[in-house]
């Protein structure tokens, strides 16, 4: 029996969202041969915390689902031992980058692949606290499903599971690494209303994520399909197909990974949005086959960020973004040139070729994020109020964020190369007292 992790990382109240992953494990568990380990890893207040702590107590009993609730106390006696066992050159510093005091995307869900890892798991699926299923006659509609209908096999073999292929034969033979989804509702990034105050500085400020040197009609179309996910229609029957997944159709919230997760970790960057889709575009990149399905997610905005304090801190997680596109935009271009020679004999992702991509962006002359701070300050000014407000911020902390997302790639290059020795820790390791039982 196959054994996975549903993994659903939070830092804030999401009890209904808890019972509702709950739910797609029994799915999981119910239809296919398979073992489920539900994991929450829980970064919330105390208050939050203990909220979830009694909706999990309270979770009914499932054949073949096993739930774990994890705070930062329980995450980070993991990690100690892990790193202990694993013996970097850098123990504190291992720590810092896998468990931040700030929030960190990538660095919550390398602890998921870790302890997925340290639980006997071949794959993680992930899901968001901000988002929930859609329904039809008042049945969710799991995505967990095609993810394990084609997750793991051969890719000749996922063919007969799908409703149609397009990959070319000399991909037939690779395991499916990936399986993923998008989201309908709310834009992924909050700035709707940027968008509705003035368009051209929407297109000024999104297109940011571009590389310098593309037209501005590129960018454009790029702005028009950024942040959308799939639109607005609901779901109205499965669609599936076996293909190289363009990282442009799927989404962090409704994705699942197979092998290439223990292969390389994401970025693990505090306070920047987009820090953790880079194993999107490395199985893309490296040709390795992927499902694309329409089981969408709901997705939606949070209270707490339209808040003044939560306004600041978003757009800083956003300004970051932009900000670490100068490497990730380079590393990207030449992983696409690099294709197939970036896989082992066994189709494995050749690790140190990777770390070697990340440390060379890292030289990169920062004269373009130079740019990207001229003209966030130039738009945000120009859309007035609390815009102002965050560009005053931005010119404070000008030259510390520059110097952020130089050392953000740096860090990134270290913990890929220590990756593989943390994943063979954490197998040895084990959960141990942290386990939980069913129900």
């Amino acid at each position: 029996m196959r054994r996975i992790c549903l993994t659903l990382p939070t830092n804030r109240p999401c009890a209904t969202t808890i019972s509702a992953v709950h739910e797609e494990a029994a799915h999981a568990a119910t239809h296919f041969d398979v073992e489920v380990r539900l994991l929450v890893l829980d970064s919330s207040d105390a208050g939050a915390r203990e909220q979830h702590a009694r909706v999990v107590r309270g979770l009914p009993a499932v054949p073949g689902v096993v739930v774990h609730h994890l705070g930062e106390a329980e995450q980070r006696d993991f990690l100690r031992r892990v790193i202990e066992r694993a013996a970097p050159d850098k123990p504190e510093l291992m720590l810092d980058l896998m468990l931040p005091a700030g929030l960190s995307y990538g660095a919550c869900t390398n602890r998921a692949f870790l302890i997925a890892a340290a639980l006997g798991c071949e794959s993680v699926h992930r899901r968001d606290s901000d988002s929930r299923y859609q329904s039809v006659d008042g049945l969710p509609v799991f995505p967990v499903h095609h993810e394990l209908l084609s997750l793991g096999k051969r890719a000749g073999d996922a063919a007969a599971g799908v409703t149609e292929t397009d990959l070319a034969d000399a991909h037939t033979g690779k395991t499916v690494s990936m399986v993923g989804s998008s989201f309908i509702g709310e834009m992924s990034v909050d700035i709707e209303e940027m968008h509705r105050l003035d368009r051209d500085a929407y297109y000024d400020v999104v297109g940011l994520w571009a590389p310098v040197h593309w037209s501005s009609r590129k960018k454009r179309e790029l702005v028009d399909e950024s942040f959308k996910g799939a639109g607005h229609e609901p779901f109205a029957g499965d669609h599936s197909t076996l293909t190289l997944v363009d990282p442009m159709r799927v989404d962090m919230c409704n994705i699942a990974f197979h092998g290439v997760h223990e292969q390389v970790p994401l970025m693990p960057a505090t306070d920047t949005i987009g820090s953790d889709y880079f194993l999107i575009h490395l199985v893309h990149d490296a040709t390795l086959p992927g499902v694309l399905h329409n089981r969408n997610i709901v997705n939606y905005h949070t209270g707490e960020r339209k808040t003044d304090a939560g306004f600041m801190a978003y757009h800083l997680r956003f300004a970051k973004f932009f900000l670490s596109m100068l490497y990730l935009n380079a590393v990207y271009d030449r992983m696409a040139e690099a294709g197939s020679a970036l896989l082992d004999d066994d189709h494995r992702i050749r690790v140190a070729a990777v770390a070697e991509l990340l440390r060379d962006s890292a030289l990169l002359d920062r004269a373009e994020n130079v740019e990207r701070l001229d003209i966030l300050d130039r738009s945000y000014r120009k859309l007035g109020g609390r815009y102002a407000e965050f560009a005053d911020s931005l010119t404070e902390r000008r030259e510390r964020l520059l110097d952020e997302a130089r050392g953000d790639i740096e860090d990134y290059a270290l913990l890929t190369e220590t990756w593989s020795a943390m994943i063979r820790a954490s197998r040895e390791t084990g959960l141990g007292t942290l386990q939980r039982l069913p129900g």
